[in-house]
């Protein structure tokens, strides 16, 4: 089944972009680069028979349930990244986790931290090696480098299934290498790179619909021995106009050791 949304892509400049946080010493405030909003075609995961894997596509949709209810202050999350670790380590073949960062997004103007609606991975080449020194020290760092290590998203809706601005991703063998841009990711006490990615009408979108919260995305950001890092990006678009609950949603990023 093919969908249509809205994206928006970056686009290339003579020089680097950035996202500025807390521009101008406001906390909340962000500066963003230059985006065009650009209406794809999408398939529909649940609606095909060419499913995705993570092994191929660098992205998979599989059942999940979690004994939280309530991601709301601490004590949760060693319950949730017990869980998590429990996953990936059955799933991907993994020898050792490190879950280091949740996000919860509400697409509500007023919420502090609003779905990405630009067209993205969260990681840079630099900016993955920094920030695998950053988790671990530079002697630990090194020698996790030697080996096979990732960063690998989790995703899942909170509260009710997603009925708009679902997570939509871009399947990375549709890529040109030269679609991708850097950009700096610029923080009031640090700075980081992620990638932007600039449109191409061969990309191919994937979704999949009306996800409910025991229902996740595992997908790759960035990995040192080469399985592409996915670009995505929330979409412009409503599954069912009758329904009004808001999106709600919860990221998890891990570093992962093969």
């Amino acid at each position: 089944m093919t969908r249509t949304a809205t994206v928006n892509y970056h686009v290339h400049k003579p020089f680097r972009q950035a996202f500025e946080l807390d521009a101008g010493g406001i906390a909340g405030n962000l500066i963003s680069p230059e985006l065009v909003a650009t209406a794809v075609s999408l398939a529909d995961n649940r609606a095909t028979t060419d499913i995705v894997t993570f092994g191929s596509d660098a992205v998979e949709f599989i059942p999940l349930e979690t004994k939280v209810r309530d991601f709301t202050g601490e004590a949760w999350k060693a319950t949730y990244d017990a869980e998590l670790t429990a996953m990936l380590l059955s799933r991907l073949g993994v020898r050792e986790v490190v879950v280091f960062d949740h996000t919860v997004r509400v697409d509500d103007p007023n919420a502090t931290r609003k779905p990405a609606r630009n067209v993205h991975s969260d990681y840079s080449k630099g900016g993955a090696e920094q920030r695998l020194v950053d988790l671990l020290g530079p002697e630990a760092a090194a020698e996790w480098a030697q080996g096979h290590y990732a960063f690998v998203n989790v995703w899942r809706p909170v509260g009710h299934p997603i009925n708009s601005a679902p997570l939509g991703f871009v399947r990375p063998s549709s890529v040109d290498p030269s679609d991708w841009i850097l950009l700096d990711l610029i923080y009031p006490d640090r700075k980081g790179q992620i990638m932007g990615l600039v449109g191409n009408p061969r990309h191919e979108w994937i979704y999949q619909s009306k996800m409910t919260p025991d229902e996740v995305a595992i997908f790759n950001i960035f990995d040192n021995q080469g399985l592409p890092s996915i670009a995505h990006g929330a979409l412009d678009m409503v599954e069912d106009p009758s329904i009004t609950t808001i999106r709600r949603s919860i990221e998890s990023r891990t570093l992962v050791r093969y």
